[in-house]
């Protein structure tokens, strides 16, 4: 009954993970459809929707690296899904973890696609101050975040109810 519980818990989580990936392969769609590369479109004052192709990790980390990088990123992204998925098998009960772990899973699965399909991450999320830009990203780098604030939260909280 418990492993069958597990396996429910597991599901629920990744059937989350998929949408998250299913988000952000659309979004990427849509932008190789209708931008060129270096197109920029203004949506707010503070904020462009842009095509932009970055061959390495966050902040461009290693993309002006002679192409070893894409294969190096695929590994990492291949080695933290194996991770991943062993701890929400293992802590399916806990939600706050297992959402961050389904945030993560599937916007690394994103990125590794983008780098299998195209040998680049596609981004295009634009926010800048004037004339200061923050490196474009895309809705995978997003659930990323977002994943990995959520774990800090709850590690702060589980660190606090034991205290208490």
């Amino acid at each position: 009954m418990a492993r069958q519980r597990t396996s429910v818990g597991m599901l629920h989580w990744l059937g989350l993970a998929f949408l998250f990936l299913l988000l952000d392969q659309i979004s990427k769609v849509l932008i190789l459809s209708y931008y060129q590369l270096g197109d920029s479109t203004p949506v707010l004052s503070w904020l462009n929707i842009v095509r932009v192709h970055n061959a390495g990790a966050a902040f461009s980390f290693l993309a002006d690296a002679s192409g070893w990088q894409r294969w190096f990123f695929v590994a990492v992204g291949a080695l933290a899904t194996i991770f991943i998925l062993f701890m929400l098998r293992s802590h399916a009960g806990q939600r706050l973890f297992c959402f961050s772990m389904s945030c993560i899973l599937g916007g690394a699965i994103g990125n590794v696609l983008d780098r299998l399909l195209h040998g680049h991450v596609i981004d295009f999320i634009d926010f800048h101050i004037q004339t200061w830009h923050f490196p474009a990203f895309n809705l995978a780098d997003s659930a990323i975040s977002l994943g990995a604030f959520c774990l800090i939260l709850d590690e702060v909280l589980r660190v606090r109810r034991s205290r208490a």
